[in-house]
């Protein structure tokens, strides 16, 4: 298992705001580092455990894809509805997939086309 993730950006300012939009119905925050416009790096995380970064730099585009825990299928839900709403780009409506019964998630691809996941593995809503 992995301690945490670093992601490079292209534009700092429009990754914090998709991310801080995005995951916020997963209970995920940013830690308070000033404004998106003059940050280099940024750290996301649940109770003051940051485990997702992004910092400016040149990003690898198409061949990531992040999967974040969602509690319920209205967490999936939530994220999808708030993550187009900031921006991002659909690749894969909430739904049941075929990975095994009760995988629910749904697919953005974020600012830099990184494909992020959400989902929940519970066989009911």
């Amino acid at each position: 298992m992995f301690d945490h993730l670093m992601l490079a950006v292209a534009d700092m300012q429009k990754s914090v705001t998709f991310y801080d939009k995005a995951l916020a119905p997963l209970g995920i925050s940013r830690s308070p580092s000033g404004p998106a416009e003059s940050l280099t790096n940024a750290s996301y995380g649940l109770s003051g455990k940051r485990s997702f970064f992004l910092h400016l730099g040149d990003p690898v585009r198409g061949q990531v894809h992040i999967a974040f825990s969602a509690s319920s299928r209205k967490q999936v839900d939530a994220f999808y509805e708030a993550a187009l709403s900031a921006g991002g780009r659909d690749n894969g409506a909430p739904g049941i997939r075929k990975y095994h019964p009760g995988y629910y998630a749904a697919f953005i691809l974020d600012p830099d086309g990184c494909n992020v996941e959400v989902v929940c593995h519970h066989t009911s809503a």
